[in-house]
C-alpha cells in the first residue's frame, strides 16, 4: 500500500498551531489519491478511510500517521460510498469507539483560531467540528453584527453561533434537531466563558423553527445555513440539489432588511454556479432583492477541495 510522504504534508500545515489552530486536516484526500484523510485534534488523530483495507493495513496506516504526526493515538472512521445506509446498521463498525492505534482520548480540547472546542474522536463519524469550515467560522466572528441578532441553523455543536457570540452579537440562536449536539454546543460556549442559556439553543426541525420565528415577527441581522446534503425527516426526504432554494426562501423571511445570509453546502455534485442559482431562486421566491458579496472556501489544509461552497448575500 503506497503512502504519501506524510512529513511533507504535515510540514505544509506547520504554521497552523502557531496561529492558534490545533484542530485541522493534516492530510486531505486530494493528497492521498483518495485513499484516506487525516484530521488532527491536539495530540489525537482521526483517520478517515475511503477504501477497503484489511485490519492489518488499517492498523499500519494508523501507526504511520501517528508516528509521523507525533500523536498519542489515532481513531478510525470507515467511510464507504454508501455510508448513509451503513451508518444506520453498522455505526460501531464505521466509527469504533476505541483508538485503532495508541492511547484513548475520550475528550480533547483543541483550538481553532484561538477558540477552544470539545472534540470527541471516538464518539461518532463526526467528531465535533468540521475543519473545512474554519474560514467560514472566522468570517462569522469578524462580521457578526455587534449588538445584532444571529440565527445559526443546523447548528451541530454551535461553532458558528459561538463565533458570532465572540464577535459581540447580542442575540445568537442555535437550532438543531439533536439535543445531544446542542448540549455539546453549550459545553463549547462554557470553554470560552460565555453564558449558554437554554433559550439560545433551540431543539427541533429547522423548517418548523423558521416558520415559527416568521409568525412571531422575529428577524435577524445574520442567518447561517449549513444543512446536510441529504436528510430524512418528518417532512420526507430533503436534497440540497432540489430543495435548497426553498430553505433559502424560508430563511429570507426572517432576515432583516440589510441583513446577511451565509449559505453553505458540502454537496460535491453542486458546482459553485449551480449553488448560486439555487440561492438566487430562493431569494426571488421570497420576494427579496439581494446581491452576492463574497465566496468563501476551505482553508489551506484542504488543497484542491471543491466540495464545500459558501456564499454571503446581503438582502434588501
Amino acid at each position: 500500500m503506497p503512502l504519501p510522504h506524510l512529513p511533507t504534508l504535515l510540514a505544509r500545515r506547520a504554521k497552523l498551531p502557531g496561529e492558534g489552530t490545533t484542530v485541522y486536516r493534516a492530510a486531505h484526500t486530494t493528497e492521498t489519491d483518495g485513499l484516506f484523510a487525516l484530521d488532527v485534534a491536539g495530540d489525537t488523530g482521526v483517520l478517515s478511510l475511503y477504501a477497503d483495507l484489511t485490519p492489518g493495513e488499517e492498523t499500519r496506516l494508523a501507526a504511520a500517521c501517528g508516528d509521523a504526526a507525533g500523536l498519542a493515538g489515532v481513531y478510525l472512521k470507515r467511510r464507504p460510498v454508501e455510508a448513509r445506509h451503513a451508518a444506520n446498521v453498522a455505526r460501531e463498525w464505521l466509527s469504533p469507539p476505541e483508538p485503532v492505534w495508541g492511547e484513548e482520548r475520550t475528550d480533547v480540547v483543541a483550538l481553532e483560531n484561538g477558540v477552544p472546542f470539545l472534540i470527541r474522536p471516538g464518539d461518532d463519524l463526526s467528531i465535533g467540528l468540521f475543519t473545512d469550515a474554519r474560514p467560514m467560522r472566522a468570517w462569522v466572528r469578524e462580521h457578526a453584527p455587534p449588538g445584532g441578532r444571529v440565527l445559526n441553523t443546523f447548528a451541530y455543536t454551535c461553532g458558528f453561533g459561538l463565533n458570532a457570540a465572540l464577535g459581540r452579537a447580542e442575540v445568537v440562536k442555535n437550532v438543531d434537531l439533536s439535543r445531544k449536539v446542542l448540549a455539546w454546543g453549550q459545553e463549547n460556549y462554557a470553554l470560552s466563558g460565555l453564558a449558554a442559556p437554554a433559550t439560545d439553543f433551540l431543539y427541533g426541525d429547522v423548517f418548523e423553527w423558521l416558520a415559527r420565528l416568521r409568525r412571531r415577527g422575529d428577524t435577524f441581522d445574520l442567518v447561517i445555513l449549513d444543512p446536510p446534503s441529504f436528510a430524512r425527516g418528518r417532512g420526507g426526504v430533503w436534497r440540497a440539489e432540489s430543495d435548497y432554494g426553498a430553505l433559502v426562501a424560508s430563511a429570507a423571511d426572517v432576515t432583516a432588511p440589510g441583513g446577511r445570509l451565509l449559505a453553505m453546502t458540502n454537496h460535491a455534485g453542486l458546482s459553485e454556479s449551480a449553488f448560486e442559482r439555487l440561492v438566487a431562486s430562493g431569494l426571488t421566491k421570497a420576494g427579496r432583492r439581494a446581491h452576492l458579496d463574497t465566496h468563501l472556501h476551505p482553508g489551506e489544509d484542504y488543497p484542491g477541495a471543491t466540495h464545500l461552497k459558501a456564499q454571503v448575500w446581503t438582502l434588501g
